[in-house]
């Protein structure tokens, strides 16, 4: 198995590092000619997602990485990237991938100073540390999106096939389960 990393800005070291903790080997997506790996599942880290959606697009990764989603290929988003899978932004008038049936609000907890730690349950997880930094929450979701988890109130995680979506840094805690549930979703990817 090999994760792709799409790693034009954010947070992707971070998350190489929790692959690595899980032994999953893994690569960064930095340039077109990197999707020529092959790869079993990709990350779209937190960063700021209107510097990330730019680059995707000027450095030719968006159609492809848009395409292999659509193809079922699994991602995971976290922050920036929830953004970036999310149909609708409620507070902003940009389009992105849109693969997931849900809107989201940018910025929802406010600007940095906004920026907090806490712990909620996750579906299929448990209690789980979150970390929020300028985060986004998920308003409402359509279809066969499944909410994972809420707190106060807001919709912070959630599945829509072999997509998975956190508005939370799990990759700034020292907890693997939500890499370690993504894996497992990109393993039955792969035997069916």
């Amino acid at each position: 198995m090999k994760i792709g990393i799409v790693a034009v800005q954010g947070a992707f070291i971070e998350h190489g590092k929790m692959l690595d903790r899980l032994r999953i080997e893994h690569f960064e997506i930095r340039q077109k000619r990197d999707l020529a790996t092959r790869f079993d599942g990709f990350i779209l880290p937190g960063g700021e997602s209107t510097v990330i959606g730019k680059l995707v697009r000027d450095l030719e990764l968006f159609s492809p990485l848009a395409a292999m989603i659509q193809r079922g290929l699994p991602v995971f988003g976290t922050c920036a990237g929830l953004i970036l899978l999310a149909e609708t932004i409620s507070n902003a008038d940009v389009d992105y991938f849109g693969t997931m049936s849900l809107t989201v609000k940018r910025n929802a907890y406010g600007r940095q100073l906004g920026s907090f730690m806490s712990e909620g349950e996750i579906l299929g997880i448990g209690s789980t540390p979150m970390v929020f930094i300028r985060a986004p929450y998920i308003e409402e979701v359509r279809g066969d999106v499944e909410v994972l988890s809420s707190l106060d109130g807001h919709i912070v995680a959630a599945r829509q096939g072999n997509q998975l979506a956190t508005a939370f840094h799990p990759e700034l805690t020292e907890d693997l389960r939500v890499h370690r549930y993504f894996i497992e979703m990109v393993e039955k990817y792969r035997n069916d």
